[in-house]
């Protein structure tokens, strides 16, 4: 497949546009690498694993934490990028004025409603999530903290899993592996 000069734009000012939206951000790693890595490796693994081909998912892929984790506004996004990428970025986005735990329960029973475009960057979202808990976890997060993610993220995949099989086959792979480093701590 091949794209044309304008889809290629759109991409790398997807790019620019999220790196400078999460500029001040660090993920919870010990190491807190920059932000910005965590939407490329959510593209990279729709590109790799899922074979999405579609650019404006890849596009909301690398888009798909700014309205929620800073301060995008939907105008901005649908300025720059058009209605589809700021419905798909809608749709991964958790409502920040609810509860943590109202917004995880909101993932787990919102999961099987999604379009098909948004639950790719949904998986790819929860298999990095779920890699970056065993290779570089939040600091303050203990054993027990990791296991339930690894739980939850389970649960919202089972209502993502049908979208693609390649990405929910990572997915479930990436929990084994998790469950499986981390299974000397928990004896």
């Amino acid at each position: 497949m091949e794209f044309n000069e304008e889809q290629v734009a759109q991409f790398l000012s997807a790019v620019k546009f999220s790196a400078h939206k999460h500029r001040n951000q660090r993920r919870k790693g010990a190491e807190g690498s920059p932000y910005i890595n965590h939407p490329i490796q959510v593209a990279d693994l729709l590109w790799h694993v899922g074979q999405v081909r579609d650019m404006e998912t890849l596009v909301a892929a690398i888009l798909h934490d700014t309205i929620e984790d800073t301060e995008t506004t939907p105008q901005e996004i649908e300025e720059r990028f058009g209605q589809r990428v700021l419905a798909l970025v809608q749709e991964c986005s958790d409502d920040k004025s609810l509860e943590k735990a109202e917004r995880k329960r909101l993932q787990i029973v919102n999961a099987p409603h999604k379009s098909v475009a948004a639950k790719h960057i949904k998986l790819a979202d929860k298999i990095n999530n779920v890699q970056d808990i065993v290779s570089h976890p939040p600091a303050h997060w203990n054993l027990q903290r990791r296991l339930d993610y690894l739980d939850w993220a389970t649960q919202v995949v089972n209502g993502l899993r049908d979208a693609n099989e390649p990405l929910a086959h990572c997915f479930d792979e990436s929990v084994r592996e998790a469950r499986q480093k981390l299974a000397p701590e928990t004896a």
